[in-house]
C-alpha cells in the first residue's frame, strides 16, 4: 500500500510539474502568480491523502467537499496531461520532420500561449463530458446458451454490478439509480464482483437499505475487491451484508440443482495482512460437470489450474481504464479489459467496465455499466 501511494504521488506530482512548466512557458502569470500556482498544485497533489485523513477523522461533510474538489481536479489533470502530451509528441514529429527535410515547418505548431489555451479548452470540455458519461449507466446484455440448466428452467437471469465505489462521491442518488435499473431488469440472481464500497460506509444511514430492497429469486452474492480491504474489511462486510448480499470468501453455494456459485477473495488482503480465502480449483473440484458453475472474482485473472472447472467467471476491477487514454496502460496488464471472452477449456470470462467511479467522478470513453446475463437452456 505504501509503495502504491509512493508511485502514485510520484506520477501524479510529475503531471503537476508538467502543468506548471507549461504555465511558465506560456507566460500567463507573474512571479507571484507562479508562486501561488505552485502552492495550489502542491495542495492538489496531496489532496488524496488529505481527503483520507479528514474522512478517518469522521468529518464527513468536510471530507465530501474535499473529495469533490480534489478528485474532480484529478480528472481534469489526467485529461489535460493526455492532450498536452499528445501535442508535445506532435511538436516532436514536426521538429524531426523539419530536421530531416531541411525545411522550416514551425508554422505547423502553435505558440506556447496559444497551444496552452487550446489544450485547456479541450481538457475542460472533455472533463465536462466525462462527468456526464460517469452518470450515464448503460445496460449491457449478454446471452449464453447452455445445456446445463435443468428441465423447467428455460432462462436464468443474472444481473452484475461491479466497482460501484460507494463513498464520499458516489452517494444516495446514484445508488438509487443503480437499484432502479437492477429492479427493472428483473434478476433471478444479483451479484456484485467487488469494490462495492470505497470508504468508511458502514454508518451511512439508508445507503444499504437501497440495495437491500432488491430481492431476487435465487438471492444476492458478492465478493471482496481490493477496496473492501483498503476501506477496512469489517466495515465493508457490514455494509455488504446490510445490503442483502451474501459475501463469498472462498465459499460456494449450490442453489438447488440449478447453479453453483463460488467466490474468492481479492489478493489485496495480503497487503493489509488479512487472510485471502479461496482457490477456484478446490471450490469446483467435486461439482458435477453438468451443473452450471459461476465464479465471482474481482480481478479478471485466470487461474490456469482451474480452467474447464467453471463455465463463467464474472469480474471487474479494470474500469476499462476509466479515463482514456489510460485504458492503454491497463490493456498492457489486462489484454481483455471489458466484455466477453472465451477461455480454453470451454469456460468464459466477462469483465464489467464498472458501475461507479474510483477517484475522479469522471469517465471518458469508458461508460459505466450494469450487466444483464441471460443463461438460456439449449433446446437441442
Amino acid at each position: 500500500m505504501i509503495i502504491f501511494f509512493g508511485v502514485f504521488l510520484l506520477l501524479y506530482g510529475g503531471m503537476h510539474i508538467y502543468l506548471l512548466a507549461k504555465i511558465w512557458s506560456a507566460d500567463l502569470l507573474s512571479r507571484a502568480g507562479m508562486i501561488i500556482s505552485f502552492l495550489f498544485l502542491l495542495l492538489m497533489v496531496l489532496a488524496p491523502l488529505i481527503i483520507r485523513y479528514i474522512e478517518r477523522s469522521e468529518h464527513a461533510s468536510a471530507a465530501q467537499l474535499a473529495a469533490w474538489i480534489g478528485y474532480s481536479w484529478m480528472g481534469w489533470v489526467l485529461l489535460w496531461s493526455s492532450f498536452a502530451f499528445a501535442y508535445d509528441l506532435w511538436r516532436g514529429v514536426i521538429y524531426v520532420a523539419g530536421h530531416i527535410s531541411h525545411r522550416d515547418l514551425s508554422f505547423l505548431v502553435a505558440a506556447p500561449r496559444s497551444s496552452f489555451l487550446v489544450i485547456l479548452g479541450l481538457s475542460l470540455m472533455a472533463t465536462a463530458y466525462g462527468f456526464f458519461e460517469a452518470r450515464n449507466i448503460r445496460t449491457e446484455h449478454l446471452q449464453i446458451v447452455t445445456t446445463k440448466l435443468p428441465s423447467g428452467v428455460d432462462r436464468l437471469r443474472i444481473v452484475q454490478i461491479s466497482d460501484v465505489h460507494i463513498g464520499l462521491i458516489l452517494r444516495e442518488a446514484h445508488l438509487k439509480k443503480i437499484a432502479g435499473i437492477v429492479k427493472e431488469a428483473g434478476p433471478d440472481l444479483f451479484v456484485s464482483t467487488g469494490d462495492l464500497v470505497d470508504g468508511q460506509v458502514c454508518g451511512y444511514n439508508g445507503f444499504a437499505a437501497i440495495l437491500d430492497e432488491i430481492r431476487p429469486k435465487y438471492g444476492k452474492y458478492a465478493v471482496t475487491g481490493n477496496h473492501e480491504f483498503y476501506a477496512g474489511l469489517k466495515d465493508a462486510k457490514c455494509f455488504t451484508e446490510d445490503s442483502g448480499f451474501v459475501l463469498l470468501r472462498g465459499q460456494r453455494v449450490n442453489i438447488g440443482n440449478v447453479i453453483t456459485i463460488a467466490g474468492v477473495d481479492d489478493p489485496a488482503g495480503r497487503q493489509v495482512k488479512v487472510p485471502v480465502l479461496g482457490n477456484e480449483k478446490d471450490l469446483f473440484a467435486d461439482i458435477p460437470a453438468d451443473r452450471f458453475r459461476l465464479l465471482l472474482k474481482h480481478r479478471p485473472l485466470i487461474n490456469k489450474d482451474a480452467l474447464g472447472m467453471f463455465d463463467l467467471q464474472l469480474s471487474g476491477h479494470v474500469h476499462k481504464g476509466q479515463i482514456f487514454p489510460f485504458s492503454i496502460l491497463t490493456w498492457l496488464y489486462y489484454p481483455v479489459q471489458s466484455g466477453y471472452a472465451d477461455l480454453p477449456g470451454k469456460g468464459a470470462l466477462y469483465i464489467s467496465r464498472g458501475t461507479g467511479t474510483w477517484g475522479p467522478p469522471v469517465r471518458f470513453l469508458a461508460p459505466p455499466e450494469i450487466t444483464v446475463i441471460d443463461l438460456v437452456r439449449s433446446q437441442k
